[in-house]
């Protein structure tokens, strides 16, 4: 396990059982946070990838097949 998991470890044996549903609730926004930021960098190579296909010499291609 690496050292900064340790340490979240033993900071979170520290906590007060009150606070732990904080630091889940904050755990799973990071979490959610994370899948995010990995969709919208699909989003932005998918959007590339069809600015290249969209132009007209293609439709016209493609129109007529």
């Amino acid at each position: 396990m690496s050292i900064s998991k340790e340490k979240l470890i033993e900071i979170i044996k520290d906590l007060p059982e009150k606070e732990i549903g904080e630091l889940i609730n904050f755990a799973g926004y990071l979490k959610m946070k994370g899948k995010k930021e990995n969709f919208q960098e699909l989003v932005n190579a998918s959007e590339s990838s069809l600015a290249f296909w969209n132009n007209s010499k293609d439709d016209e291609v493609w129109n007529n097949a």
